[in-house]
């Protein structure tokens, strides 16, 4: 029974910080959790792998790869995306921070702070980190990073 009311749990809580229906897509039935001192739930994991973690600060999730790739297919375009030209591709895909210089484009919704997805100009995955910038700023910054990367395909 705990397990499913921490399933319950963490999927609404991925329901409200990535979109409706993301918890589902994120979290199968099988999940296994790893949990803190104070017994709460700090790592998701599907066979072993890691999928999120929940920051103790915001009780707010980090993506793997893995659990980016599957919000990735999720999400319609530009849904929690931040695109970077063909010169930030392998830098950025090795786990590197994007900088403002080389965001092609962004999801105008997205706040200082939160997950996101770096993509390619094809929107194929290359990372999962957090923004640092507002959308609007990364428009017009010349120097500076946008996106601290978490982790890279690579």
């Amino acid at each position: 029974m705990r397990s499913e009311k921490n399933l319950k749990r963490i999927r609404i809580m991925a329901d409200y910080q990535f979109g409706k229906g993301s918890g589902g897509v994120l979290f199968e039935d099988d999940v296994s959790f790893q949990f803190s001192k104070t017994k709460r739930v700090r790592q998701v994991l599907h066979q072993g792998e890691r999928i999120a973690t929940v920051r103790a600060r915001d009780s707010m999730f980090t993506l793997s790869i893995k659990g980016a790739a599957l919000l990735h297919s999720h999400l319609s375009y530009p849904g929690m995306r931040v695109v970077v030209n063909a010169d930030a591709v392998p830098f950025v895909s090795a786990g590197k921070t994007a900088f403002a210089k080389h965001v092609i484009e962004i999801d105008p919704d997205l706040r200082v702070g939160e997950e996101v997805l770096v993509v390619d100009e094809s929107d194929n995955l290359l990372a999962t980190g957090q923004l640092l910038v507002t959308p609007q700023e990364v428009h017009v910054m010349e120097k500076g990073g946008a996106v601290d990367v978490r982790q890279g395909i690579l």
